[in-house]
């Protein structure tokens, strides 16, 4: 389903497009990409430029709308969730890059990047550009992407984003996971690359646009983004053991999951750290979010209420996952079935970044009157 992005909201858009994302989950997962057609429509519907500024053509979303539609689609397939977020923040780059930059890149409504942490990388400043060497990893959506961005820190500059075009790149294929397999979350490499002066940008580069998205930093833009694909991955966990549970008999039992006293008071238990999760998640980016539009400037505590937020989202949605998990007996342990892939995924993302315990104890250290350390903020 085509949807003209001018005249339907992006949450009614998310809405449209789940089911084919939710149908499409066996391919995704078998492939280790999304499927063309499945990207292509997620281009067209724009929502890898949510957060490109309004002066592109972008939607320049208001924050706490954009959550749920990063949640709704999580909640169809984790990857595709995973890869919306990745492409749609890092895209707030948009507002950072020198405008002819920018237009290249982000004006383009197909313009998706891919990136990822470097390992060696060598820039060298050379006549009209650098000639750029290394690798990066976990550069999720490169398959679908038309851009690379590579970090690297030429000789005497400042660190800096190396942007290449995905055709001119070699992707390597280091993504044997059991979960977020649809991510294609390869590395790619460069050898003496040459990279136009004109693709380069100092990496701590001052926004230009004046929206109050672009006052938050990308790293919390992303912590509570992965907060809402694990808040979706695991309501959709829980949905789908709460269907089975009508339905199924263990063996030996006339009853029905759903009939037994156990069985009951786990879910409901599942379900109070479910809320749990969400509520903190929505209600610290709601405040932050208010003070940001009115102040167009961020305090430490908020960026680490963010930090805390996205966190927890993510820790308390594998708790969820592991609960309704344990409740679908033999059922879970088959690769055909929802909650086997629910499973994998979640357990992926708390491995991420965004989703280190460490991260409590840079809040932890903060509320204590230590200096924060050790954490993305």
């Amino acid at each position: 389903m085509d949807v003209d992005t001018t005249h339907s909201k992006p949450l009614a858009r998310a809405e449209a497009l789940y089911d084919e994302i939710a149908q499409a989950g066996d391919a995704i997962d078998r492939e280790r990409e999304l499927p063309e057609q499945l990207a292509n429509k997620l281009k067209l519907n724009g929502f890898f430029r949510l957060l490109v500024p309004k002066s592109m053509g972008g939607e320049e979303m208001e924050w706490p709308d954009y959550l749920d539609v990063i949640r709704t689609i999580a909640h169809a397939d984790g990857s595709v969730g995973w890869c919306v977020n990745q492409g749609a923040v890092f895209a707030t780059n948009s507002s950072r890059s020198p405008r002819e930059l920018a237009e290249e890149i982000w004006g383009d409504p197909n313009g998706v990047v891919g990136n990822g942490p470097p390992i060696g990388p060598k820039s060298v400043p050379v006549d009209g550009g650098y000639q750029l060497s290394g690798q990066w990893i976990f550069s999720s959506g490169c398959r679908h992407a038309n851009w690379l961005a590579a970090l690297a820190t030429p000789d005497g500059e400042p660190a800096s984003l190396h942007f290449l075009p995905r055709n001119e790149i070699d992707l390597i294929d280091v993504w044997q996971v059991s979960g977020l397999r649809g991510t294609g979350s390869f590395s790619f490499a460069a050898e003496n690359h040459f990279v136009p002066k004109s693709r380069v940008m100092p990496l701590n580069t001052p926004p230009i646009e004046e929206g109050p998205i672009y006052v938050i930093p990308q790293s919390l833009l992303f912590a509570c983004g992965f907060g809402c694909v694990a808040l979706g991955v695991a309501r959709a966990a829980l949905d789908c053991v709460i269907d089975l549970s009508r339905e199924k008999k263990p063996q030996f039992s006339r009853n029905t999951l759903a009939q037994d006293p156990v069985v009951q008071s786990k879910i409901g238990r599942a379900e109070a750290l479910w809320r749990a999760a969400k509520a903190l998640v929505y209600t610290t980016v709601e405040e932050v979010w208010a003070n940001v539009k009115a102040n167009q400037s961020i305090t430490m505590d908020e960026r680490l209420r963010l930090r805390l937020a996205g966190t927890h989202a993510i820790r308390q949605s594998a708790d969820v996952v592991d609960i309704v998990y344990n409740l679908s007996g033999s059922t879970a342990i088959f690769e055909y079935t929802p909650i086997q892939r629910k499973f994998q995924d979640i357990h992926v993302i708390t491995q991420q970044v965004q989703g280190r315990e460490a991260h409590y104890q840079t809040v932890g250290s903060y509320l204590l009157g230590e200096e924060p350390s050790g954490g993305i903020f």
